[in-house]
């Protein structure tokens, strides 16, 4: 299939088309890791992005049943230099452009990835539109600049029904923004007893499942889409412990009175080092957000800055003064990625002990 990526700032580019013959539409964005593919197309958090990987070689290593990050992919198409046709690895089942096939995806190879990559640099994340080679650029064009970014992403990942993964642990309730896997799993593995519940959920509802620490998950989108979420973060501050990430570190954060404000191309990759303000100690993180907190706004707040990214200094952590309450802007479940961060995950299980120990009520 020959193919072009048409971009809202009017550049076009020609490569082949892999997966699903079909038209695709999103907000074109770059992702520097190295590996983990599979887990970034399943990732929630790009729901109605167009993902342009940096590294040239994709699909190498082919697709597996493990390393899924939900069910069904949100992600809108990928762009990559090199597709590899034949992967080779002994746990591989599909191909990428097979896995695509299945799924109804779009995707185009053999363009200049890191020209694109420099470009979004300069211009920062645009509408794109995966199309055939025969479409017409100035149509096209016109119809990507009179789109508009979508503001329902976190309602269309958020899971419709509340469901458990049983544990014999602390009890902690999920918010599903657009959560991965990976979460659960990291809770599992620390024998929490889970509830996923929707994004829509309300601050009473939780109290009547009496948990003993709240999860925001991460997600999709701009965080003041959904004001509903801050109103109920609100409401349980100081009543359950609450551990939150990426989407939900943002959320926090504009339920305590920060801002938050549009990256000009955000932080997608593996590779992201973060300082713990604390500790001294730098992480290597995973990271995919497009939002962040502004850290001129926390001053005002019962927040205090944790963590900040050494790449442009801007803030990936905060903590509550009073209440048992901080997050990261980061990925400490890593999948993929390092795992220098993991230890947040126990640190809110000792934060829920601590909690349990002052046998506060629930009010």
């Amino acid at each position: 299939m020959n193919k072009k990526l048409i971009l809202e700032s009017g550049e076009v580019f020609y490569g082949e088309g892999f997966g699903a013959d079909i038209d695709t539409a999103g907000e074109v964005v770059f992702n520097t890791g190295m590996t983990g593919y599979q887990e970034l197309i399943s990732d929630p958090s790009y729901c109605g992005q167009i993902v342009c990987m940096t590294y040239p070689l994709i699909g190498n290593y082919g697709i597996n049943r493990d390393d899924y990050e939900s069910i069904e992919p949100a992600i809108k198409g990928l762009i990559v230099k090199e597709l590899c046709d034949l992967p080779s690895n002994f746990r591989s089942q599909l191909s990428l452009d097979e896995l695509f096939k299945k799924k109804n995806l779009s995707g185009i190879s053999g363009i200049d990835t890191r020209k694109l990559t420099r470009l979004l640099r300069s211009k920062g994340a645009v509408k794109g539109k995966i199309v055939s080679s025969e479409a017409d650029d100035a149509t096209v064009i016109a119809e990507l600049r009179a789109t508009s970014f979508p503001t329902d992403q976190i309602a269309r990942v958020s899971t419709k029904t509340s469901y458990a993964n049983p544990g014999r642990g602390f009890k902690v309730v999920l918010i599903d923004f657009g959560a991965k896997l990976g979460i659960i799993r990291e809770l599992s593995q620390r024998n929490c007893d889970i509830t996923v519940v929707s994004h829509n959920i309300t601050a009473e509802e939780i109290l009547l499942i009496s948990p003993d620490g709240i999860m925001l998950s991460n997600g999709p989108g701009d965080p003041q889409d959904v004001p509903h979420a801050h109103e109920t973060v609100r409401k349980l501050l100081g009543k359950i412990p609450i551990f939150g990430i990426c989407m939900g570190h943002q959320v926090i954060g504009l339920a305590c009175g920060a801002k938050t404000f549009k990256l000009k191309f955000g932080h997608r990759g593996g590779n992201h080092p973060v300082l713990d303000l604390k500790a001294n100690k730098v992480s290597i993180t995973s990271q995919n957000h497009g939002y962040a907190i502004d850290q001129e706004s926390l001053k005002h707040t019962d927040l205090v800055e944790t963590h900040i990214a050494l790449n442009d200094g801007t803030n990936e952590g905060v903590r509550h003064k009073i209440h048992p309450c901080f997050s990261v802007q980061y990925h400490p479940e890593a999948s993929p990625g390092p795992e220098d961060a993991n230890y947040l995950f126990d640190d809110f299980i000792q934060m829920m002990e601590d909690f349990k120990k002052k046998s506060l009520p629930y009010l």
